[in-house]
C-alpha cells in the first residue's frame, strides 16, 4: 500500500505514506523540510487507510498545516466532545470503510473513546457512517480517493469484486 500511495502522490504532490512509530500525524512538507508525510501508526494498515482518508479530504490550506490544523484529544472525551469528534468522523471513516473493502481488508469503525464515556451515539454514527460510504459510491469520490480506489481495486480485488453490495449497515 505504502508503494502504491507513494507511487501516485510523491511526484504530483510531494506527499508520501510513513510507518511512523507513534500516534499517527500528517506533517505538511514546511514541517519536514522535504515531502508532505503522513504517518500511520506502527504499520497497520487500517491506521494507514484512516490516516489517508483524512488526507483525501483535507484542501489544500488545510494540507499545508499539521495534522490539517484539527484539534485532538485522546481518550477520555466529554460526551460534548464525543459527538463532536463523531461528527467530523463520518466522512473519513466512510471512506476509509470504501478504500478498505477495495484493498480486501476489514473496515473497524472507531469511536476512538475507549477511557471516556464511549460512542456519543453509536448507533448513530453507523448509521451516518453507511449514509455517507454509499453516498460517496453513488455521488462520486473526492478526487484524490477515487484515484487511490481505482489504484487499490486494480491491485487487490479487482473492479468486478467492488460495489454497493459491499456496504451493508449491520458490516459495522
Amino acid at each position: 500500500m505504502q508503494l502504491l500511495f507513494d507511487g501516485l502522490f510523491r511526484e504530483t504532490l510531494n506527499t508520501v505514506l510513513v510507518r511512523g512509530e507513534g500516534e499517527p500525524i500528517y506533517l505538511p512538507a514546511s514541517a519536514t523540510g522535504g515531502c508532505n508525510e503522513i504517518h500511520f501508526a506502527h504499520g497497520f494498515v487500517n491506521s494507514a487507510l484512516h490516516e489517508i482518508s483524512h488526507w483525501c479530504i483535507a484542501g489544500e490550506a488545510r494540507r499545508q498545516l499539521i495534522d490539517y490544523g484539527y484539534w485532538y484529544e485522546p481518550d477520555g472525551r466529554s460526551a460534548q466532545r464525543q459527538a463532536e469528534f463523531e461528527r467530523v468522523e463520518v466522512k473519513p471513516q466512510a471512506l476509509e470503510w470504501i478504500l478498505a473493502e477495495a484493498c480486501g481488508v476489514k473496515f473497524f469503525i472507531s469511536f476512538d473513546n475507549l477511557d471516556g464515556q464511549g460512542a456519543a451515539g453509536e448507533g448513530a454514527f453507523k448509521v451516518a457512517v453507511h449514509e455517507q460510504a454509499r453516498r460517496y459510491l453513488q455521488e462520486g469520490l473526492p478526487p484524490r480517493a477515487q484515484q487511490l480506489l481505482d489504484c487499490f481495486l486494480d491491485t487487490y480485488i479487482g473492479r468486478e469484486n467492488f460495489g454497493l453490495s459491499l456496504f451493508a449497515l449491520d458490516k459495522l
